[in-house]
């Protein structure tokens, strides 16, 4: 059984540390943050392994996630590191931006390391535990660290898959596009229909069922044959009046509304597979 340490106790911590307590052939056994009160609320919530708030203090293990901010993976790789005694072993992050050269000061000292991003949404880890079977989870870093991640995640149930280092950011500003942005986009909306003296359980009622029929049409006919709407029917000139309208209510949401436009446009006009 391999043991495991997890630096950082929340959300994806919390979430992935609880997984691995329910799968076979790997033991949490010891969790660190910076207050002892998260600490704990983390093993609770894991199941398993000692609450930790000095690095210092943390036993040597087979395998360290490192579940922290992405201003706090190098800093606490290094402080790692430095660390007299501990024996090499396997070191990896989970940001989807950052490649696994933050941890640069452990594999100058002999450790393996790489990063694995599971793209979910980890809002509450409750609910992050069911809807994890199926994640796709991106792989990179050292090629002795692969193998040993993708056994790990594929027990958890993610669906693994190798990215190249160069390709990290452009894949991460995907899932910012398909998840990050929803939400600021739904709040647009709801600004403007707020504007235009919409009654609020109307505009509540619109969240629910728009997005729903959006997302519905969007995995059942893809994005092409789902796209609706001005710019995707080529109305230029309701798409230009829109756009002044929209630029004169606030400058940064009209600009957006051009963008957008012009890729929903293009998006009608592709030959797609």
């Amino acid at each position: 059984m391999q043991s495991i340490n997890i630096m950082g106790g929340g959300r994806v911590g919390q979430t992935l540390g609880r997984l691995l307590t329910q799968s076979t052939g790997y033991r949490v056994q010891a969790v660190l943050t910076r207050q002892a009160s998260s600490a704990q609320a983390a093993v609770d919530f894991i199941g398993a392994g000692q609450a930790h708030t000095e690095l210092q203090t943390m036993p040597a293990a087979d395998l360290w996630m490192l579940a922290v901010p992405d201003g706090q993976i190098a800093p606490m790789a290094a402080a790692l590191a430095e660390l007299d005694g501990l024996p090499p072993g396997l070191a990896f992050h989970c940001s989807g931006a950052l490649c696994a050269s933050e941890l640069q000061a452990l594999r100058d000292k002999g450790w393996q390391v790489a990063s694995a991003h599971c793209l979910l949404s980890f809002a509450q880890p409750a609910t992050a535990l069911g809807q994890f079977a199926g994640t796709p989870c991106a792989l990179e870093g050292d090629a002795q660290a692969l193998p040993v991640l993708r056994t790990l995640f594929t027990q958890l149930g993610a669906a693994c898959f190798e990215l190249a280092s160069a390709d990290k950011l452009l894949y991460h500003a995907g899932a910012v596009f398909a998840t990050n942005f929803l939400p600021v986009l739904q709040d647009l909306a709801e600004r403007l229909w707020q504007h235009a003296n919409m009654p609020p359980e109307l505009a509540r009622q619109m969240r629910a069922t728009l997005l729903t029929n959006a997302v519905n049409n969007i995995v059942q006919l893809g994005p092409q044959a789902a796209l609706t709407g001005p710019a995707a029917r080529g109305d230029r000139t309701l798409v230009a009046q829109q756009a002044q309208a929209v630029t004169d209510w606030d400058a940064q949401a009209g600009a957006a509304y051009k963008a957008l436009s012009e890729l929903a446009q293009q998006l009608a006009q592709c030959h797609c597979p």
